[in-house]
């Protein structure tokens, strides 16, 4: 699990693809000594495992799924990544839960500057719409972020001078791609509302019912 705060902007070194499948290699300043092979980092918001660390660079392998739900496939030398280490569960939740699954990617459609922040308009699938609400939390390239305004296939966000500053979405322009993780919790909530979980000590209809859920 992360919280959606950024600790550093990394840097691709590499990326290597094996069929559907490859590598990233990512030069951090994250302090390695603190790294175990096996750790989870959240790459642009990708829930990703380190398997070789060495040089001041971290190399993580990537699926075809997470190829497929984000936009690594786009990535080129150079290009810059947020990068967060799992929470621990002693810290502060300051930014909010997100499990590095990303979702679905979203396009710039709208960059302007308002006293001084920077107010970002995305489109992404409107399959994922049901899942953004104004003032919720929404992660974009791993960055937690309150919605400003929802549409049926597009939402905003206004983004603070120090998040423009310690993050990569300074340099994102339209027509720029981001990942995306919608809040968790309503993914979960609607999985149990539908009622499909009715086996196997799944909740059903009737007991969400009676905890006061419906």
């Amino acid at each position: 699990m992360f919280t959606g705060l950024i600790e550093t902007v990394g840097e691709l070194v590499s990326i290597e693809r094996r069929g559907a499948s490859g590598s990233l290699t990512v030069k951090t300043s994250l302090p390695l000594e603190e790294i175990a092979i096996g750790a989870s980092i959240a790459v642009n918001g990708a829930c990703l495992t380190v398997v070789r660390k060495g040089g001041g660079t971290v190399t993580f392998d990537i699926s075809p799924e997470t190829i497929d739900r984000t936009g690594f496939k786009n990535l080129k030398g150079g290009s810059p990544l947020n990068m967060e280490r799992a929470m621990r569960l002693s810290d502060r939740l300051d930014g909010h839960l997100v499990s590095g699954h990303v979702d679905c990617v979203a396009t710039v459609t709208e960059r302007r500057e308002v006293a001084g922040n920077i107010v970002f308009s995305f489109r992404f699938p409107a399959a994922y719409a049901k899942y953004i609400a104004a003032k919720g939390s929404v992660a974009i390239d791993g960055i937690s972020l309150t919605v400003n305004s929802v549409g049926p296939d597009s939402f905003s966000v206004n983004i603070i001078p120090h998040t423009a500053a310690k993050t990569t979405l300074f340099n994102k322009r339209v027509g720029d791609e981001v990942n995306i993780e919608t809040d968790l919790l309503c993914r979960y909530l609607e999985r149990l509302m539908t009622g499909r979980e009715t086996k196997e000590g799944g909740l059903t209809m009737e007991l969400l019912a009676k905890s006061g859920f419906m």
